[in-house]
């Protein structure tokens, strides 16, 4: 198997890993603050990252890789986990997945800036494309229902695609899971004093599904997922591989429906097959990108 179709498969798993963040998080946020879901998130994840880096007693990062972590961090640690709980207080799950499907161009473009990918004219305009699609679904709804909901799910998708992009440039020097558990280390810290800050008067209101979401977004979307993620897109390049992202509504929209019992509607459903469909062809327009970048990724 080829270092390409080895990050593809990685990607994969992780974009699969993912499209149950939402949905969790959408239970969990009924139950907990968005403020204490985001630390409490980050605080069990950043020491099932430290166990791991203590068990196979990984160096410490260079100096010149705090700032990236630090990136890493902001972005995909706090940033997106917090917006989305904010956003999920007013749209469903349902509706905020659809926005993920913008999550494959800001990937793109911080590939571009951050990790000196060059992909092609074509592939910019499958990117674009499924990006539209994307945006013309919000506007087809009005955005009536919670501007501010979709303005929070907007900011989260540029934070998340940051911290992918700089997540995968560390990753082709540091490695994939020792990226997301430096980071996660990083900013324990204050993810756990966010934590402490906003911890429930009581648990005694708190469901089952409630607690199982906090589960599934603490270790599966928080760390297990980036483990396989930023595999992907160091092997695979960051502007290719990030366009499997686009597949992540449709896993989403499966879940919202089966778990949540949340409306899909056949206008999300004829979203999600375009920009599904837009993968295909950014995948064949991205492949000089991962050369690129292979070139310049030590550097």
């Amino acid at each position: 198997m080829d270092r390409s179709t080895d990050g593809w498969i990685s990607g994969l798993i992780g974009v699969v890993i993912f499209s149950g963040s939402l949905p969790a998080t959408r239970v969990a946020v009924e139950a907990f603050d968005p403020l204490f879901l985001t630390g409490a998130r980050a605080t069990i994840a950043g020491i099932l990252g430290l166990a791991l880096l203590l068990a196979f007693r990984e160096r410490r990062p260079a100096r010149q890789d705090l700032l990236p972590l630090a990136i890493v961090a902001l972005g995909v640690v706090v940033g997106f986990p917090l917006l989305t709980a904010l956003a999920l207080q007013q749209v469903t799950s349902a509706h905020s997945i659809v926005f993920v499907g913008l999550l494959p161009l800001s990937t793109a473009i911080f590939g571009v800036i951050r990790g000196g990918e060059r992909p092609s004219p074509a592939f910019w305009v499958f990117s674009i494309l499924g990006s539209a699609l994307v945006m013309g679904f919000a506007l087809s709804q009005g955005l009536s229902a919670s501007p501010m909901g979709d303005g929070l799910m907007l900011g989260a998708i540029i934070v998340c695609g940051l911290g992918y992009a700089e997540g995968a440039r560390l990753s082709r020097r540091l490695g994939g899971w020792q990226v997301i558990s430096w980071a996660l280390v990083l900013s324990l810290p204050v993810m756990a004093v966010l934590a402490l800050v906003y911890w429930p008067a009581t648990f005694a209101d708190v469901t089952l599904p409630a607690w199982i979401g906090l589960g599934y977004v603490s270790v599966f979307s928080m760390l297990v997922g980036f483990i396989f993620w930023y595999r992907g897109l160091a092997q695979g390049g960051i502007a290719s591989v990030g366009q499997l992202q686009l597949l992540q509504p449709f896993f989403g929209l499966a879940l919202a429906a089966t778990l949540l019992h949340e409306t899909v509607t056949p206008v999300m459903l004829l979203v999600t097959v375009g920009v599904i469909g837009c993968v295909i062809g950014a995948r064949r327009f991205a492949r000089r990108a991962l050369t690129k970048a292979l070139a310049t990724g030590a550097t």
